[in-house]
């Protein structure tokens, strides 16, 4: 049985105490929302509310919902090809592990158009630098009842605690609803809540400049017209491009290479970082490791052991389920780093953690390249 995290429940991550508000007194929190107008914001009709595990696959299963095409996140991020190792240290801001390949940029489609491809959804992504005609358009699709995946800068969005330097502009969500009187829109998120955002707000996080990821005020429009189930040959082509991804990725900050890189490089922080810099990295690697960080736990590799599970008969390859025990456990060890990690920011001098920190790692890397390995012999064979 895989381990399922859903949700976030990192203070940087999750609207404080509003639980406990409505526990407290749910009459009064009732006519507190009722007061503020918050209650005449309501989703459009047939958007279901549920919790998700990445903001991307979560938004994308929250799209395909709504158009009647249910689809597991794991079988969406799966075709996406969205697993990977990445490390990079940007100047002017700080070291960074991600597990997702297949971003959205130059040389990539992207995940969401990746996934698109694989069950007959035309998935287009559009950016711009004019806000206005972000605006207009947004104002438009939401003006017909129609739900849009957008990405923005989360430092901005009143509903996450965060510290006041935090930005991270690659988060995607959905806008569910939109209330024209009071120009606040209704996030979908990663929880169950729906959160209502001011429209300058929204518009102020889509904006957003700031690196190594800035949004762009990208946004997504679907065509489901010619949408299908994915086949066989869907399953084998995403799991072969993962492999790729993985075993020859195009530079050494990615894949397997990039993993050992990260060991080498994690080891050099206490020359390159004072303490508070020090500290705070560990924390925000140890966060976007487990599934406070929306990688549904152990690094994307939770998601992607159901993946498989799932693929496994879409395919009726039964070797892929067989390899998906083998990638827990990966995720196992990747989720002991992520503690590692935390101990280390929490510590007196988190330079002394650093190898220790990297150590597991080293393993790491060497049963990742044997798995990958033996998945590009099944599905390449």
């Amino acid at each position: 049985m895989t381990k399922v995290n859903v949700g976030s429940e990192d203070p940087y991550y999750h609207l404080p105490n509003l639980g406990d508000q409505v526990a407290a007194s749910p009459k009064k929190w009732l006519l507190s929302q009722i007061g503020a107008g918050l209650m005449s914001l309501q989703p459009f009709k047939g958007f279901q509310k549920y919790p998700t595990h990445h903001c991307i696959t979560g938004s994308l299963k929250r799209i395909y919902d709504f158009h009647n095409y249910p689809i597991s996140e794991e079988l969406l991020f799966g075709l996406g090809q969205g697993l990977g190792f990445v490390y990079f240290h940007i100047k002017d801001t700080d070291p960074f592990f991600g597990g997702r390949a297949n971003h959205v940029g130059a040389k990539f489609e992207g995940l969401e158009c990746t996934v698109g491809r694989r069950t007959g959804v035309v998935v287009e992504s559009h950016i711009t630098s004019s806000s206005r005609r972000a605006e207009q358009n947004l104002r438009e699709m939401l003006a017909v009842d129609e739900p849009v995946m957008i990405y923005l800068d989360m430092g901005f969005l009143p509903y996450f605690y965060s510290p006041e330097e935090f930005h991270f502009g690659a988060h995607a969500v959905v806008v569910a609803g939109h209330d024209p009187k009071s120009d606040q829109v209704l996030i979908a998120d990663r929880e169950t809540t729906f959160h209502p955002v001011d429209w300058g707000v929204l518009e102020q996080a889509r904006g957003s400049t700031f690196k190594p990821f800035p949004p762009k005020h990208r946004w997504y429009s679907f065509d489901f017209k010619n949408a299908r189930p994915p086949g066989p040959d869907d399953i084998r082509k995403a799991v072969s491009g993962v492999c790729q991804q993985m075993l020859e990725p195009p530079i050494a900050n990615f894949g397997i290479k990039g993993i050992r890189k990260a060991i080498k490089q994690t080891r050099k922080w206490p020359t390159v970082l004072d303490d508070a810099a020090l500290r705070r990295t560990c924390h925000g690697v140890a966060t976007f490791i487990d599934h406070r960080g929306g990688t549904g736990g152990g690094l994307f590799r939770y998601m992607y052991v159901r993946f498989l599970e799932e693929a496994a008969s879409i395919a009726t390859e039964p070797r892929l389920r067989k390899l998906a025990p083998e990638l827990e456990a990966i995720g196992d060890q990747w989720e002991t780093v992520a503690k590692a990690f935390t101990k280390a920011a929490e510590a007196k001098n988190p330079a002394d953690h650093l190898v220790i920190v990297t150590e597991p790692m080293e393993q790491i890397a060497t049963r990742e390249e044997i798995l990958w390995n033996a998945l590009k012999g099944i599905v390449n064979g």
